[in-house]
């Protein structure tokens, strides 16, 4: 089901023949400074629809200039599979016909233990999955995450987790695949395959997660910092993300929310940057993991108000906040407006949102069937 056909007088960027790169660098010299901040930024479902799943009235202004991600349709509601799909339509047709660019959005959701929603199937936590040893069923399984998010308008998934925790009093232990760099990196590097597919315009976008040492922190407490050595960083923690980004494509990468030598990783350029695209050539979205931004400020106080948050983030190579515009949006601007960020810097955020919006399918096919989504709780692993 395409939303526009092509001819003599639809633009490049809405040309499904044209290069991602063209219809990239087309779409991004039309879009107004305005217009390209909204794609760095977020809104959770409850802030643009109620709880009968309809789009609320009055939320027009969230998103006039467009959005770049919405926040959990269905994890963060108690919307059934085919109500959430038919929010995530009706979402999608506001930001196709009511914006002046008309560009889609992405929507996120957990994935930890399978797609956290209603009807949804419930598999075991990493931990079980990593004792297996069968990267193979890891695969199978991330499959078929994959299959019930998309039936449902879902295009990012928040996982796998890469961390390597070797501290059972760290809370999140099971949410890893356990101690070994060698096995965390195997397990995750078979999910991302599994839930990217074969070609992403019908795969979701994995995010690995948390760069980094998140699961090593000091006496195993949640967000605190941990005491890594250089080498030890290297071999251990980086492993996983190397992996995935190395063999696989990751699509996107989430930060962890503590600190590396005193540097919270959400504000990280050598992590972030200098590690991640320039060493090892990813070339996805970085993703805030949630409120982590407004954490520089308040936690970790290496910043001097909740703009400069947002400018440290995305200077270091944040290019998405989530789970709602703060730091970003009118402070960021504010902020390009002022000259304390560049436009480039800018321009070279949103290309990397667009690109994943273009090679999703999303400007050709941004809506579901939503008579094919009211069994996906059926769904099993393939044998």
């Amino acid at each position: 089901m395409t939303t526009f056909k092509v001819d003599q007088d639809t633009p490049l960027y809405r040309d499904p023949a044209r290069t991602v790169d063209d219809r990239v660098e087309d779409l991004l010299a039309r879009m107004t400074v305005e217009e390209k901040v909204a794609q760095l930024g977020s809104r959770w479902v409850f802030e643009l629809a109620g709880a009968d799943g309809r789009l609320a009235p009055g939320r027009d202004h969230l998103l006039e200039h467009g959005i770049g991600q919405v926040t959990r349709i269905s994890g963060a509601s108690s919307l059934r599979p085919q109500q959430a799909a038919e929010l995530a339509n009706a979402l999608q047709r506001h930001l196709v016909d009511e914006t002046r660019l008309g560009i889609p959005a992405i929507v996120h959701e957990e994935i930890c233990s399978g797609l956290m929603a209603r009807d949804a199937t419930i598999f075991p936590q990493a931990i079980g999955l990593a004792s297996t040893w069968e990267p193979t069923l890891v695969e199978a399984l991330a499959d078929t995450i994959r299959t019930q998010m998309r039936a449902t308008g879902l295009h990012q998934g928040l996982g796998p987790v890469l961390d390597v925790c070797r501290d059972p009093r760290w809370g999140r232990l099971e949410e890893t695949f356990g101690e070994d760099p060698y096995l965390v990196g195997r397990m995750g590097v078979a999910f991302v395959r599994g839930l990217q597919g074969e070609d992403i315009a019908s795969g979701v976008v994995a995010t690995a997660k948390h760069l980094v040492g998140y699961g090593a922190s000091e006496g195993g407490m949640n967000w605190a910092p941990p005491h890594i050595g250089a080498r030890e960083l290297r071999d251990v923690y980086l492993h996983p993300f190397e992996a995935a980004v190395r063999t696989t494509r990751v699509r996107s990468v989430m930060n962890s929310y503590n600190e590396l030598d005193g540097i919270p990783c959400a504000a990280d350029s050598m992590l972030l940057t200098t590690i991640l695209r320039e060493e090892w050539g990813f070339e996805g979205c970085v993703v805030s993991d949630y409120f982590s931004i407004r954490q520089i400020l308040e936690c970790h106080e290496f910043a001097v108000d909740a703009q400069d948050a947002g400018v440290k983030a995305l200077e270091a190579g944040m290019d998405v906040e989530l789970p709602s515009t703060d730091c970003f949006g009118e402070r960021l601007l504010d902020a390009v407006n002022s000259g304390l960020v560049s436009a480039e810097t800018i321009d070279v955020a949103v290309r990397r949102v667009l690109r994943t919006k273009f090679a999703l399918g999303l400007f050709e096919q941004p809506f579901v069937d939503t008579s094919k989504t009211a069994e996906i709780g059926r769904a099993s692993c393939r044998e």
